[in-house]
């Protein structure tokens, strides 16, 4: 408990699901959390109640993290309500699933520009929000950049390149007291999933087969791991793609 006291997060994405899950146990641990959302203002308003009615500090912010104003009022508020910032997980991102026939410029740039350049645009007012102190930025990526799925060529390629900027910044980053790292869930039951229609289907039957723990992860599995990377115990990670995935082997 209180491994995060007294810090400041940012969760990209986290009216539902895995980054709903991630910004409850940062209030948990003691964080102060901005629950980022792009258009779900009631299932972000219901994880804001929740962290308030435990006690914690959250508020929400509607932004979309791939338009560069939306982004920047997202910082500004940020700032204006809590004063600092110390803790980044982009968590946003979409995931349509399509077999190459389906692929067509509209869905390309849809995937990368918010799952890449959302990411980018983040990180960037993140590092100005930092200053000298430093921090830590997370980003949330999939097992499926290590090991594509078929028919998901789009949404594999954006994670595979959200791992690149994790590599390339930890080194550009080199000096200025900021951690960054991937985090990579396997097949995880959220909103998304099912509304998807991947839960109960044989997609899902394959993940469990395929999981040694023979089950599909839950959002406080990958929520847990985040809080460890985000604290001081994670203090010598830097650069790292960390599966949280049960284990899960091959697609």
């Amino acid at each position: 408990m209180n491994r995060l006291k007294n810090k400041v997060a940012i969760v990209t994405g986290a009216s539902k699901g895995i980054g709903a899950a991630i910004a409850e146990h940062y209030a948990t641990e003691g964080a102060k959390v901005v629950v980022n959302y792009a258009s779900d203002k009631i299932g972000a308003d219901k994880v804001v109640k929740a962290i308030i009615g435990k006690g914690g500090h959250a508020l929400a912010i509607k932004a979309d993290v791939s338009k560069t104003n939306e982004v920047l009022h997202l910082f500004e508020e940020t700032l204006k309500n809590y004063g600092s910032l110390d803790i980044l997980v982009n968590n946003a991102g979409i995931y349509p699933s399509a077999p190459i026939e389906e692929v067509t410029e509209d869905t390309f740039r849809k995937l990368f520009n918010i799952n890449v350049l959302g990411s980018l645009l983040t990180i960037r007012e993140t590092v100005k929000a930092f200053g000298t102190k430093g921090g830590v930025i997370i980003n949330v990526s999939s097992e499926v950049s290590n090991s594509p799925m078929a028919g998901i060529s789009e949404y594999s390629a954006t994670k595979a390149a959200l791992d690149a900027i994790t590599v390339s910044l930890s080194k550009e980053f080199s000096g200025r007291n900021i951690r960054i790292n991937s985090l990579l869930p396997g097949g995880v039951k959220t909103e998304g999933t099912i509304t998807a229609g991947i839960t109960g289907s044989d997609l899902e039957k394959m993940l469990i087969e395929k999981t040694p723990f023979g089950r599909i992860g839950q959002p406080q599995d990958i929520a847990k791991v985040a809080v460890f990377l985000a604290s001081e115990e994670a203090g010598w990670i830097n650069g790292q793609k960390i599966a949280a995935s049960g284990g899960i082997y091959g697609f």
